[in-house]
């Protein structure tokens, strides 16, 4: 049995007459009665009741009937369906982003015209440090995420370099160095730093200890923080010093302030990163909707 058997016997149900039947579908009368025919045999029911002039629909040819629609209405969606997932305009999408990256509008506005323009994709949103999310990704938990590097070597994800800002220090409001309109690295060797945990050679964390590094000292971390945010609130209290991208300028600005640093070449680079290979349709709307932000700046 194939679907063409069951769109010759709902036209013959609904016609309740042979001829018509096969001239709507497009056949002659007699392979279309042969089919019908053939189609009893295999169920082994009577699905009309054949009388001169007159054709009906049995009881088994009723319950037929109805089952045979839902079959094709299914199969019908089941195609639109299949269509709609390869244009990548429904489905699931997975991203993940670091705490400072949803204070840059490249990253906020690129989800929300994402969600715009494709409502119908279900997106999860996690929010971690790009260490955690980077393994995440390389397990396929993640479709995608927005990052910062350094990321690791990886050969099997690609990173697509959305912006880059300047790092600059933050430090508690009536610290000795609040009054400075520019800070050199080599100036906070002596000075409590407040980080997050290095994870994996990844993300901001690791840029600054390797700049402190190469500057001949290594940062006096006092405090580790899960977060950007929760950095600056200490910093605020009084428990040391930091440095973050200026993305986070506003955060704590009453308590805080923000510092250039000079000469240090610390840069925050922002971007999307995402397994190598053929993309889903849903990831790939996603990574040339960020391109086309790149590409128009």
């Amino acid at each position: 049995m194939d679907l063409r058997h069951l769109r010759y016997f709902i036209a013959v149900a609904e016609e309740l007459h042979f001829t018509r039947a096969a001239q709507r579908i497009g056949i002659a009368q007699p392979p279309l009665t042969a089919q019908i025919k053939a189609l009893e045999q295999e169920l082994g029911v009577q699905l009309f009741d054949r009388q001169p002039g007159r054709v009906t629909l049995t009881r088994p040819g009723q319950v037929y009937l109805e089952e045979a629609r839902a079959i094709l209405e299914h199969v019908r969606r089941a195609a639109i369906k299949c269509q709609v997932s390869a244009q990548g305009v429904s489905g699931r999408l997975s991203v993940g982003f670091t705490e400072s990256a949803s204070f840059r509008s490249e990253v906020t506005d690129a989800l929300q015209r994402y969600r715009g323009l494709y409502p119908r994709v279900e997106i999860t949103l996690e929010e971690n440090r790009t260490g955690i999310l980077m393994e995440s990704l390389r397990q396929g938990n993640l479709d995608a995420a927005f990052v910062r590097l350094p990321i690791g070597d990886d050969s099997d994800v690609h990173f697509t370099l959305i912006a880059t800002e300047p790092m600059v220090l933050v430090v508690p409001k009536g610290h000795a160095l609040d009054s400075r309109r520019s800070v050199r690295l080599e100036e906070l060797r002596d000075q409590p730093f407040i980080l997050y945990p290095r994870a994996s050679g990844s993300g901001l964390p690791e840029m600054v200890k390797s700049a402190c590094e190469a500057r001949g000292f290594t940062p006096q971390v006092v405090q580790h923080t899960p977060q950007v945010s929760s950095t600056i609130n200490l910093v605020a209290s009084g428990l040391g010093i930091s440095i973050v991208p200026s993305c986070m300028r506003r955060s704590r600005s009453d308590d805080v302030r923000y510092i250039p640093l000079r000469g240090a070449d610390l840069v925050a680079s922002l971007g999307l990163a995402y397994r190598k290979g053929v993309a889903p349709p849903v990831l790939q709307n996603l990574v040339d909707l960020v391109l086309s932000g790149v590409q128009g700046r």
